[in-house]
Parts: C-alpha cells; structure tokens; sequence
C-alpha cells in the first residue's frame, strides 16, 4: 500500500501581524495581542447581535439603507474572556460617546432610543438568524444591483457564513496597487486575523482553498472559500471615507472575493507573532 504525504507549502517568514474581534455583529471591534481560538471562532468574536423586534432580524451593515450607522459604535470586553467562564460583560460605545454595558438593564431601551428602531441586544440561540444584504444600484459589477437579499447566520452564531475570517499583507497590499488612491486599510474588510507575508504577491489566499494552516505548531484552520465582499467594504468607518471603488475594485480584479473563509479543526490560543504553515 502506498502511504500518500500531504505537501507541506513553507510560507517564508508568515506570522500573525494581528488579531481582531468583533463582541457584538457588525459594531467596531477590538485589537487582540493574543486569544483562544474555539470551534466557534475567536473566543467571544460575534458573542452579541442587535436584533430588530419588528422583522426578527440581526441588525447588520451589509443593509446600510436601514442601518446606516453601525460602524459608528464600537464594541468591547470589560476584560478578558476566559475558556469555560461565562463572558464578562460588553462595553458599547454610542456614536455620541455614551456608553452602556451589556449587563445594563436599560440596555435595549438605550439601544432603541440610538437606532430609532425597537432593538434587543441578544445572543446566539438555536433558532435560524437572519441578516438583510443591500446591493447598491450603482455597482453595476454586481448582479441586481439596487436589491436587498436575506441570508441565514451558521446555526447558534452571529456569523456570515464560517467562524474565521483570514486576509494577507499580500491581498492588501495588491489591492493598494490597483486603487492607490483609495484608503486601503484593514478594518475596512473585518478580518480576525492578518497574516504577515512579506515575500508573497497577489491574491495569494485564493490557492489556499482546502488546505490547512498550523499556527504556532498546534492550531489548525481549514480554509474553506474565498469571502465574497460586499457594500460592508465601502462604507466609511471612523477617519475612512464612504469608497465604492473598494468594492469595484475587489469585483474586478478578483471576481469580487477579499480574503479566505475558515473553520477550525483543533483549538487552541494563538498570539502576533506565531508562525504559520500551509499543509
């Protein structure tokens, strides 16, 4: 019997230039130096959603016509979340400033007042969620343009479609490139973690599809599809201006994907600086 070898690709010199999470769906995030990394993603990454009491549905910027200010709240852990531990309690940060905690029990009534909308902070539950998507009708690189789409969230998640989300210097600095005078900068595209490839070229993580990575000598990410991008990319975000050509661009110099989508297959913490093989 023949005993076939998985081809290890060596990426020179690949480490984790940094992590993100993101406690409540669709607000600004947190910069991480380290974080367990579960079967459901970066440890309480998406723990939080704002849900629409008059549709059921998760608030969310990929519909910026009926939530046009997500990215102006932010969202963070009062401390560390820890394996096995309840989470502590979320801070959220108002557009104005103002704060609540997700413990607060005037929470969902100062949410409300600041969206406009009857809302709930919630978390994940074993019932189907659903998100709306907006296509704006003058990307006409896209299919229906000017339409909204309804998709359903991993069940008991907050997520698009899988628990990590990977991009490259290499795929951002490509589409710096393409777009020089666009803002290319991470936060607009949401990752949970940058991989820092300092030789690479292009669009290196579309190869990268069904192969595994090992970081640090332990975890494993399956990489399961190129992240198709979306309205979320153009949107402006703190001192990042509103940039349709972000989105033009991804279409077409990429067929409209952005990065990688992955799963994890063994668990463990993962910190900047860890290295990274491709299997």
């Amino acid at each position: 019997m023949t005993i076939k070898r998985r081809r290890v690709i060596k990426v020179t010199s690949a480490t984790i230039a940094s992590l993100w999470r993101y406690p409540v769906k669709s607000m600004m995030g947190e910069e991480l130096n380290a974080c367990d990394l579960t079967e459901k993603g970066l440890l309480g990454d998406r723990a939080f959603g704002v849900i629409d009491l008059s549709s059921g549905k998760l608030a969310n910027a990929k519909n910026p016509l009926k939530w046009p200010n997500m990215f102006q709240y932010r969202a963070s852990f009062t401390e560390p979340p820890e394996l096995s531990k309840p989470f502590p309690p979320v801070r959220i940060t108002f557009p104005d400033g103002q704060t609540t905690l997700s413990t607060d029990e005037a929470q969902n009534e100062k949410l409300t007042e600041s969206f406009g909308r009857t809302v709930q902070l919630a978390t994940p539950s074993s019932h189907d969620i659903q998100f709306e998507g907006y296509i704006p009708e003058d990307m006409k690189e896209l299919g229906n343009p000017g339409t909204i789409f309804t998709r359903n969230s991993p069940q008991e998640t907050f997520f698009d479609i899988a628990m990590v989300h990977i991009i490259t210097t290499s795929t951002i600095d490509t589409l710096r490139k393409y777009i020089p005078e666009s803002r290319i900068e991470p936060r607009r595209f949401r990752p949970n973690i940058i991989i820092h490839l300092p030789d690479a070229e292009g669009f290196v993580e579309n190869d990268w599809v069904g192969k595994v990575l090992t970081i640090g000598g332990h975890v494993q990410l399956k990489i399961l599809q190129p992240t198709p991008r979306c309205v979320m990319t153009t949107l402006a975000q703190g001192d990042l201006p509103k940039d349709p050509n972000v989105l033009k661009s991804i279409v077409k110099n990429n067929a409209g994907s952005f990065g990688v989508y992955a799963s994890v297959v063994k668990n463990g913490e993962i910190r900047t600086g860890n290295s990274i093989h491709i299997h």
